[in-house]
């Protein structure tokens, strides 16, 4: 039985605006009673996206930390950094933060490097390459897993999907998905935006995971278990 987290708070950190949307669903269905606070600074992934794959800007760092203590200024229960690009973000902040702080993908990924030793990591932006690898080869490590990552880059989809055409964008990523699939034991998408793929993975040689549903379960376990 579920607990009932009417009076819970939960803060999400965006680095664009994109994310609001697409983490919606999930808020609605596994969360609905939850106080959601929303911080949004689309500069944050612009300025990633001028940077090299791998470079984060440091102001970036600065601005989640400053996001986060404006969060627990307000008495959230849970921080959840939606942005995939600089999920290192959440680790230099916890010494920092008293809340509980969370990546998105990072409960994906847990899931993942269980299933096999061969991960398939699909993604659509380049700068969030670098990122995903090291928060997947992490969680390898802390389960005491090792793990070959296979990636696939495809950044024409997400090209499509900011044109607005998600069905375009969709049947791009099912044919990398189908592909993969024949070399590794499960994939993880790598951005939340991906999530719009979700009702089309019912029959998946492989487990398919995406950032949405995994990461909002994990918020309700977290939730449920404060007092």
């Amino acid at each position: 039985m579920k607990k009932d987290l009417k009076g819970k708070k939960l803060g999400i950190i965006h680095a664009a605006l994109i994310t609001t949307r697409a983490v919606q669903k999930y808020i609605d269905e596994i969360i609905p009673e939850v106080e959601v606070v929303h911080w949004v600074d689309d500069t944050i992934q612009n300025t990633n996206f001028a940077c090299e794959p791998g470079i984060i800007p440091a102001q970036n760092y600065a601005k989640f930390v400053q996001a986060a203590l404006s969060q627990e200024g307000y008495g959230v229960d849970l921080i959840l950094l939606a942005c995939s690009t600089f999920n290192r973000a959440v680790e230099f902040a916890r010494p920092m933060i008293r809340t509980p702080l969370l990546q998105i993908d990072r409960p994906m990924m847990d899931l993942a490097v269980r299933d096999g030793r061969r991960v398939g990591l699909l993604a659509t932006v380049p700068t969030t390459v670098p990122a995903s690898e090291r928060l997947l080869r992490l969680a390898a490590q802390e389960a005491g897993r090792e793990v070959e990552v296979k990636t696939r880059l495809c950044s024409e989809a997400f090209r499509v999907l900011k044109a607005g055409n998600p069905e375009k964008h969709n049947d791009m990523l099912l044919e990398e998905i189908a592909g993969l699939s024949d070399e590794v034991d499960s994939i993880v998408m790598a951005q939340v935006s991906m999530t719009a793929l979700e009702p089309r993975l019912t029959n998946t040689k492989v487990p398919v995971y995406n950032s949405g549903r995994t990461a909002f379960n994990r918020v309700r376990q977290i939730l449920e278990s404060r007092d």
